[in-house]
């Protein structure tokens, strides 16, 4: 049964790649025996994780894009494509988080959350799927959150924003299957990144984790088994799922 979750002959594109869970993820899915092709604006990182990748006896490549530029999506796939062959499997991931009271939230700050929380998947999804159905499927994983399902105080465009791509994914879902292009969306909670880190060590942010069943963060690797169940043949009946990995913090919200 472990074979099905082996990628091991496919190719993949992880946006977001240079830091935080995109890097997680790149290196599950190059453990896990597939070609990883790297994307992201800050090429330098990508190129140290490449790097890291092929000593660890992995291959993968990095490529610029940036979600919010719709003329740098089909470059990087054909580059992606050139390196690697056809792309199998997405992992829609790049985003940034939002933090202003929805009364003091200036339009900029929304719609840049919403450039590339929504906009990006959708950008960057489109182009996967097209490449996939001309080569006979394969599997988007759109990265969502928990903060999709409830609200939280201060995150109103990113909250929205994670909401609107659940809602997207199952909709890419419903019209793909026929293509045989399985969309499904992974829900973390809270994670400790590059991003948030700080917070979460300060008195607000353990108060926070202090409502999650399990009273702490969760650690990079555990979303490493989730993500390859959706990216893998182990989840080859499952499309329009939204997979939360978030420690029970959605039992307590109720």
């Amino acid at each position: 049964m472990t074979d099905r979750f082996s990628l091991s002959g496919r190719a993949a594109l992880v946006t977001g790649a240079s830091s935080g869970l995109g890097r997680q993820f790149a290196r599950t899915l190059a453990r896990a025996g597939a070609t990883v092709a790297l994307a992201a604006r800050r090429v330098d990182r990508l190129e140290a994780l490449a790097e890291d990748i092929r000593k660890a006896g992995g291959e993968a490549v990095a490529v610029k894009l940036d979600v919010t530029d719709p003329a740098t999506v089909k470059p990087a796939f054909d580059a992606a494509e050139a390196a690697l062959g056809s792309i199998k499997v997405l992992v829609n991931n790049a985003g940034v988080p939002s933090g202003a009271w929805f009364l003091k939230l200036e339009e900029e700050e929304w719609r840049a959350v919403m450039d590339v929380n929504l906009d990006g998947v959708f950008r960057v999804g489109q182009e996967a799927a097209r490449r996939m159905k001309a080569s006979g499927g394969g599997s988007i994983v759109n990265i969502a959150s928990i903060a999709g399902t409830m609200p939280l105080k201060t995150l109103a465009p990113y909250c929205t924003s994670k909401a609107a791509v659940i809602h997207l994914t199952k909709v890419m879902a419903l019209e793909l299957a026929r293509d045989n292009v399985r969309v499904n969306a992974l829900a973390p909670g809270y994670f400790s990144t590059e991003l948030n880190e700080d917070f979460l060590k300060s008195p607000a942010g353990q108060k926070l984790l202090s409502k999650v069943p399990f009273e702490r963060a969760g650690r990079m690797d555990e979303l490493d088994g989730p993500l390859l169940l959706l990216a893998s043949d182990a989840g080859s009946f499952m499309t329009g799922s939204i997979m939360a990995v978030d420690g029970g913090i959605l039992l307590s919200s109720g």
